[in-house]
């Protein structure tokens, strides 16, 4: 079990000492208190990370509790123990930032399962938190990549290995899977560091003017050429060149490029004189290169001289974990732009983030943390804030029982939402019916369908 010590607030001391028990005997640090007064003035030696609170008490409600100590913790997880009348006071503190709300009697294995998911919250904000200031303490974004996975933390190390050597990186992957922040990486962590990078975006600048940015020219070598110009190439001069979507460079400036790779020279445009050139080529390409050979629109020679060391990196829908540490990262980083105050991501919408299957990959995630951002009003990422640029994949609509199994950001509470809604679903959100098929009596389903939020749809 996760570390952090705990506080359960309940003027109920019989139940109090039952939270006690149970929570110690999963190895959690308890302390309990009987009165919500005495709790704030607990809380403020910072030393909790969670508060489990009645929502009824006779000196202060859980919820007055909550919104006093928030200001002075906003990192505090607080969840609150509510009877069913008062559910919908619940529902509306969700919406202020209380992590999450429980019925009474309390079930033991719901409590825990939302104390798993509030401790690895806790665990995902201390991250993000760490990643943050390294960021900060490296002076940009660029040479930092943010991703626990194993297929991140294979790639790393494969750049760790390549980064001190001047051999010709490849660096393939679909759009928005951060190739460009690779080739950072790949420089900064070089000998090369203190020399200039210079990059080229092969496919934005018109065949006309790609040989000219590249190798330069010379006086009077073309109407307009009123004096002598280096290119890119000269410019890298002991340092890098990136050259990104290498599979749109035109054939008679493959020829060019393979000439530098070999001798390491070549002439300016309207130029006699070699100029010669020390520069790490590192390149990139979302397209299948040796289909491109294959086809003739590629040069072979030239494709083995750049794909030395070729480094793949994966997509986003397969580096397994990492969806909600960026989610995360870039809802701080909106919030800090556009001027708002964000406490995180609710259950639900981290459930639609992870069922996603991200085809604009890190850059659409970015995209999609700016626009909650922009169209909310702080507090806390609710679900109608989450839109996907290629169409709404919800995690209704994925098999859950392959989801348990095959996700470990899946939790079972997750995959106890999912079925409810797909029993009622099929049922036509027919109550009695979806119980009936579901296993369960219908105060059973209506108790488990307040516990997760579900709204009764409209036919």
């Amino acid at each position: 079990m996760a570390e952090g010590k705990i506080l359960v607030v309940d003027d109920d001391r019989n139940q109090a000492e039952m939270l006690r028990q149970v929570l110690s005997l999963e190895g959690l640090n308890v302390d309990v208190i009987h009165s919500a007064s005495e709790a704030e003035q607990k809380i403020k030696d910072g030393s909790y990370r969670i508060v489990l609170s009645d929502l009824r008490m006779p000196d202060m409600s859980g919820y007055d509790l909550f919104r006093k100590t928030k200001e002075n913790d906003p990192s505090l997880i607080f969840i609150i123990m509510t009877a069913f009348g008062t559910v919908e006071t619940a529902v509306n503190a969700l919406k202020d930032g209380v992590f999450d709300y429980i019925q009474k009697p309390v079930n033991t294995d719901e409590l825990m399962a939302i104390f798993d998911r509030a401790f690895e919250f806790d665990r995902l904000k201390s991250e993000n938190a760490a990643l943050r200031a390294r960021i900060g303490a490296g002076g940009g974004n660029d040479g930092n990549i943010i991703g626990k996975s194993s297929q991140m933390q294979l790639l790393l190390e494969q750049v760790d290995m390549v980064a001190a050597s001047d051999a010709t990186v490849l660096l393939l992957g679909e759009h928005g899977t951060g190739k460009e922040l690779i080739a950072n990486k790949l420089h900064q962590d070089s000998p090369r560091a203190n020399q200039p990078m210079i990059k080229v975006n092969c496919a934005a600048i018109p065949e006309t003017l790609l040989e000219d940015e590249l190798f330069g020219h010379e006086k009077g070598a073309f109407t307009g050429a009123h004096g002598a110009r280096k290119g890119r190439f000269e410019r890298a001069h002991k340092g890098t060149l990136f050259l990104d979507e290498i599979g749109e460079m035109p054939g008679h400036l493959q020829v060019k490029l393979l000439r530098i790779l070999q001798e390491h020279e070549f002439e300016r445009l309207g130029g006699t004189e070699t100029i010669q050139v020390d520069v790490r080529l590192v390149t990139a390409t979302n397209k299948n290169l040796e289909e491109l050979v294959k086809e003739g629109k590629f040069r072979e020679d030239l494709f083995y001289r750049i794909a030395v060391i070729p480094i793949n990196l994966p997509p986003l829908r397969k580096r397994e974990g990492d969806v909600l540490l960026l989610a995360n990262h870039f809802l701080q980083r909106a919030a800090e732009k556009n001027r708002r105050s964000y406490t995180g991501l609710s259950a639900e919408t981290q459930e639609r983030l992870a069922a996603y299957h991200w085809p604009g990959n890190v850059r659409e995630l970015e995209n999609c943390m700016e626009r909650a951002v922009v169209m909310g009003r702080g507090g806390e990422v609710t679900p109608d804030l989450v839109s996907f640029t290629s169409g709404d994949v919800r995690a209704e609509q994925v098999n859950p029982v392959d989801r348990l199994f095959s996700s470990p950001e899946y939790s079972y509470t997750n995959f106890e939402r999912d079925v409810l809604m797909l029993g009622l679903e099929r049922c036509g959100w027919n109550q009695s019916e979806a119980a009936r098929v579901l296993g369960m009596t219908r105060r059973t389903l209506q108790y488990r369908m307040d516990k997760h939020q579900i709204v009764i749809k409209e036919s």
